[in-house]
């Protein structure tokens, strides 16, 4: 059967086409190869130098958390090194509301154990209600004696975002 010159000009019309796409694919993959390359290592490197979070740095998952305030040239202060936190002050209020807490606890400046959660548990002593947040803190208030303190941005070393509530209790720290 002979071949006619109209369908070898559509067959090489087609051939270059095919071979268009397949230069244009080469070159995609050329390009798309190395940006991911770099955009892996790039994030590895920003991970490891501590720029991205890792999961230490996630709030805490337990429900009850615990810290050990203590006065600190005159005001109650608490030390935490998961999240490098040193001496980090309460303000604002919650000193106040500290001291009712504390009230029956004996040498509690030298260091009380607070416990605290944004659920009910046993035993807790006072219960903090959220009144609003600014651009870097929340206000809370307590019902009995009305009182309202602001928590700074450590509370978000605990918790993703501010509870609506926060339950609290003070007791003694153990004896050594």
């Amino acid at each position: 059967m002979p071949i006619r010159s109209g369908s070898l000009k559509g067959y090489r019309e087609g051939s270059s086409l095919g071979t268009k796409k397949m230069a244009q694919n080469f070159q995609l993959k050329r390009v798309i190869v190395p940006v991911v390359a770099v955009l892996l290592v790039g994030g590895a490197v920003a991970w490891y130098a501590g720029v991205l979070p890792s999961v230490a740095s996630r709030p805490p998952q337990n429900a009850i958390l615990v810290i050990a305030p203590y006065r600190w040239n005159g005001t109650w202060v608490f030390d935490d090194e998961r999240f490098g936190l040193v001496r980090e002050p309460f303000v604002g209020g919650v000193p106040e509301m500290i001291d009712i807490l504390v009230a029956d606890i004996p040498d509690a400046d030298k260091g009380f154990r607070l416990t605290f959660a944004s659920i009910p548990f046993p035993d807790y002593e006072k219960k903090l209600t959220w009144l609003r947040g600014d651009a870097q803190g929340n206000v809370y208030k307590l019902d009995e004696p009305p009182m309202e303190g602001w928590l700074c941005p450590a509370l978000f070393q605990y918790y993703g975002k501010a509870p609506s509530e926060l339950y609290v209790k003070a007791d003694p720290l153990p004896l050594e």
